[in-house]
């Protein structure tokens, strides 16, 4: 081979060589771009995934957030239903209640008369009854006219009043008791004890145990007894106040038309 060709191909080798670095060189940048472009689209995959999962967590937060939403509407449902009917239950009473009231006020219209002609009635038979505990008895009997009068007591307070006087009084007719009052007998005022067994025998007696008396309805005024009746009543008198036990004795009973 000659110089020159060894000189041109020494030329070749060197050009070859060049271009051979100036491609790597161009292959390295490449890489290099290839790289960052690489790491960006990581990164905005990144970005886009967290994105991603933010939107999904939210969805799942709405979709929670919904479902409650949706419980609690239908929970809120039924309670308006169960509130509904009471309220209807309520609105039936009410109705109820306005009818019986209604009715109260003409029963009203027909009780209260009834009680006053009641008050009457009693009134009367006390007048014309045996006159034990007289004292209270009229007393109850003025009572009842006061509370009457009264505002503040109730129609149904006032009716059970006049009822449990009439109660008292038909109770009188089985009680065997004693009290002490005074007596007025020839124009004299005694102090004396007071024995009655039901309405059959209504006596008195002088506390010293000497003078007797028995009630004669019929007079509306006292009888003298005779002395024979001084120790049964004496012992009545303790059998009422329990000072000595329940036995037979003998007391003196009115009849009308006895002579």
């Amino acid at each position: 081979m000659s110089k020159l060709s060894k000189k041109s191909l020494i030329a070749s080798t060197i050009i070859g060589s060049l271009a051979l670095t100036a491609s790597t060189f161009a292959s390295a940048d490449a890489l290099t771009e290839l790289h960052k472009a690489e790491a960006q689209v990581f990164k905005a995959s990144e970005k886009s995934q967290s994105k991603i999962d933010n939107i999904y967590e939210q969805t799942l937060e709405l979709l929670a957030e919904y479902r409650n939403t949706v419980d609690e509407a239908e929970i809120l449902s039924g309670y308006n239903d169960h509130v509904q009917l009471m309220v209807d239950d309520q609105n039936a009473n009410i109705k109820s209640l306005e009818k019986q009231i209604a009715g109260i006020d003409k029963t009203k219209q027909g009780v209260v008369p009834l009680m006053y002609k009641m008050i009457d009635t009693l009134e009367k038979f006390v007048e014309l009854d045996v006159p034990m505990n007289i004292a209270a008895r009229k007393e109850r009997i003025q009572g009842l006219r006061d509370v009457m009068g009264n505002s503040n007591v109730s129609v149904s307070e006032q009716f059970r009043l006049v009822l449990e006087a009439y109660e008292i009084e038909a109770n009188y007719g089985t009680v065997f008791g004693v009290y002490q009052a005074e007596l007025d007998f020839g124009g004299q005022t005694l102090t004396a004890d007071f024995l009655h067994m039901g309405r059959i025998s209504f006596v008195a007696q002088s506390l010293d145990m000497k003078n007797a008396w028995v009630w004669n309805n019929e007079t509306r005024s006292w009888d003298v007894l005779d002395d024979e009746y001084l120790k049964p009543i004496t012992d009545g008198i303790r059998m009422a106040r329990k000072q000595l036990p329940l036995d037979l004795t003998k007391l003196p009973v009115f009849a009308a038309g006895a002579k």
